[in-house]
């Protein structure tokens, strides 16, 4: 059973890496959508006003 062992490790290792390369492709996503995000929330906001002001 010993010499199942390191290739187990290996097995683990490599979907270990494989998992944490998919979490930093979302945060990439994530980072880059966020700015959009940001500025439609202030642009809803902006118009929210505008509508109480002129109503």
């Amino acid at each position: 059973m010993a010499w199942n062992t390191p290739r187990l490790d290996s097995e683990r290792s490599r979907r270990r890496l494989q998992i944490l390369a998919e979490l930093a492709g979302a945060r990439s996503v994530r980072q880059r959508e966020r700015p959009q995000r940001e500025r439609t929330e202030r642009l809803r906001q902006l118009i929210a006003t505008r509508r109480r002001v002129a109503g």
